[in-house]
């Protein structure tokens, strides 16, 4: 032990990084951990806690229209931007201090300072300081990406900058068609923007099940949110009135803000990874195996840093695996399939499992389930919004391999049903289960027509 000066030096204070740090100390490890900015990573400072705070306070017009319909007398409302940042960062410091109590109670040092590799066993520290240690995990994360150089791409903000604005925009240009360009299109537009969303695809949020990009695109178009598809952000321009935004068709518009939501990049830029021997995978995240370790023995990796899914709870799940692995005895590699997610746009999306378009490429019959419904809810105030479900079926087995749903709570929907997806129930485990009335959810257990049935073999 005279050889290392910590059994592990954790590279990032993170969700994964501060997960991985507390569970091996509570294996008997000596802990070190290093952040050069501010810890609790991306989720807890410029990630999924603040945005959904955003979100909430973007739902409140709504609410207030609404209330009308049930018999309340609201007064105009008013909303005022300060408030609400400085609300919200109040709450991300106390996060921020909950996440250093939690290290300090396990005895993890905790370093305000970037690290870098100086080789497989020893960290640098921005201070010159270094640092001998037996286990190095990288938990670095992703940044934002804005993609393509473009004149002008100096006025342009990411997802990092916008929870820091002094004052609300009255007109905001997002491109992008993932997580965070629909997320803070909602947000915006709830606040009281005039919001133009920009994408290149030819539909928003690539990857998802194509009824429920349909179905969110048309939810997002009918509360006024203008969405251009198959173009992208060719220029800004500063002027006396904005920002002068030239799109690839040569279209222009005028905005008071621009932001770019076209993705994220593991951080992995000098870390000193290529000389240490680390290598990176083709996704450009550090490669690893089923066990989060990298190619050098010593040297292990979780979450965005590794671009496998780039979610916090699957982060939070790497790191604690990582720890009871190294440190625990306990080799544990963490099931990545059947992963639940939500997106946080209006309405709100969840889904866990198969897409049709992957459950018809992968399984030899393919029965879908689905149904669009307006929520009781919005019956009295006479809104136009509808909730969106679908289960896709192994046609064989009759195991329910996806379920996706766009509504009210479509995320907190999604968790419980991520449990009975992940169970391998079947469509008559749904349909054998009560009903709970009157609710949106009993429609997950009351879905009896097919809406349609594929085979490969037929369609071969």
């Amino acid at each position: 032990m005279a050889d290392y000066d910590v059994d592990l030096f954790v590279i990032g204070a993170g969700s994964g990084g501060v997960r991985a740090a507390r569970v091996a100390a509570s294996h008997g490890a000596r802990v070190m951990i290093a952040e050069e900015y501010r810890v609790g990573g991306t989720c807890v400072i410029r990630g999924c806690v603040p945005k959904k705070l955003l979100v909430y306070a973007s739902r409140f017009a709504d609410e207030f229209e609404d209330a009308a319909g049930y018999g309340w007398s609201v007064s105009e409302p008013t909303f005022h931007w300060p408030t609400l940042i400085a609300n919200k960062d109040r709450e991300v410091a106390r996060l921020e201090a909950a996440y250093m109590m939690t290290l300090e109670r396990h005895k993890v040092d905790l370093i305000k300072s970037r690290a870098v590799l100086d080789d497989a066993h020893t960290v640098r520290l921005s201070t010159g300081t270094r640092v001998r240690a037996r286990t190095i995990l990288v938990a670095t994360g992703a940044a934002p990406y804005h993609g393509a150089q473009i004149a002008g791409l100096e006025h342009v903000i990411s997802s990092n900058e916008a929870f820091h604005l002094t004052h609300l925009p009255k007109r905001i240009v997002i491109q992008g068609g993932g997580y965070i360009a629909v997320e803070f299109a909602g947000i915006f537009n709830g606040l009281g923007s005039d919001v133009t969303l920009v994408y290149r695809g030819s539909n928003i949020l690539r990857g998802f099940d194509d009824d429920v990009r349909e179905h969110l695109h048309g939810e997002m178009t009918r509360r006024g949110i203008k969405i251009i598809t198959r173009q992208t952000v060719a220029a800004v321009e500063k002027t006396e009135h904005g920002f002068d935004v030239e799109l690839s068709d040569n279209e222009q518009i005028m905005a008071d803000l621009v932001m770019f939501a076209t993705g994220r990049k593991p951080n992995i830029r000098g870390l000193g990874l290529e000389k240490v021997g680390v290598k990176i995978g083709e996704t450009g995240g550090i490669a690893v195996d089923t066990y989060s370790k990298t190619s050098v023995d010593n040297i292990y990796a979780v979450g965005d840093v590794t671009n496998r899914i780039n979610l916090t709870p699957v982060a939070i799940r790497e790191g604690h695996a990582f720890a009871d692995t190294a440190f625990g005895r306990t080799p544990t590699a963490v099931d990545h399939t059947n992963v639940p997610t939500a997106v946080f746009s209006e309405p709100e999306i969840g889904v866990v499992g198969l897409t049709e378009m992957q459950a018809r490429e992968q399984l030899a019959k393919v029965d879908i389930y689905k149904t669009s419904f307006r929520p009781m809810k919005m019956t009295l105030p006479g809104r136009d919004t509808r909730m969106f479900m679908k289960l896709v079926v192994d046609g064989l087995t009759q195991r329910v391999v996806g379920c996706h749903l766009v509504g009210p709570d479509a995320g907190d929907l999604i968790q419980v049903a991520a449990i009975a997806v992940k169970m391998r129930a079947t469509k008559a485990d749904f349909d054998a289960t009560m009903a709970v009335h009157p609710t949106v959810a009993e429609e997950l257990v009351t879905m009896r027509e097919k809406a349609a049935s594929y085979s490969r073999a037929a369609a071969e």
